[in-house]
């Protein structure tokens, strides 16, 4: 019989980056990592990653409240609850919360990779060293993710 994951409102694993939360849902244990499955919440007025690209993944987001603005490249979409955000491997993307209340999103990763890249950045900052956008970065590139240069 195959395992079935049921994850509760006040479980999996959490992580907080700053003014961002991640809960971490699927970490790609259940589905053979085809897929991993995130909660992002984003306090108001904040930045978010470095715009970059991934080669490996699929990563999509899904707004469950409050409004998030990604850019892609050169253009900036206001996406309130209900929108989703597809970004394909090789797509100049970031996202912030530029509004008055928090955010939340579902985020998805197909396959898993990603997952891990928020562990690692909670365990850079319990080791010490500050979430910048150059150590986040740093940490991206072991995730075949790289910033998107020609738009930073």
């Amino acid at each position: 019989m195959s395992t079935v994951s049921v994850v509760g409102p006040n479980d999996g694993e959490t992580i907080q980056l700053g003014p961002t939360q991640m809960r971490i849902l699927e970490d790609g244990s259940t589905t053979g990592h085809r897929l991993g499955i995130g909660e992002i919440t984003i306090a108001p007025h904040t930045q978010g990653p470095p715009q970059h690209r991934h080669a490996q993944h699929d990563e999509g987001f899904y707004v469950v409240s409050g409004t998030v603005h990604f850019t892609i490249g050169e253009t900036t979409h206001a996406a309130p609850a209900g929108t989703l955000a597809m970004i394909p491997p090789g797509a100049p993307h970031t996202f912030a919360n530029l509004g008055d209340e928090p955010a939340m999103m579902l985020n998805t990763f197909t396959p898993d990779l990603y997952v891990q890249y928020f562990r690692d950045l909670r365990n850079m900052i319990a080791s010490g060293r500050e979430l910048t956008p150059e150590s986040t970065v740093a940490i991206m590139g072991r995730y075949a993710t790289v910033p998107a240069v020609d738009y930073a």
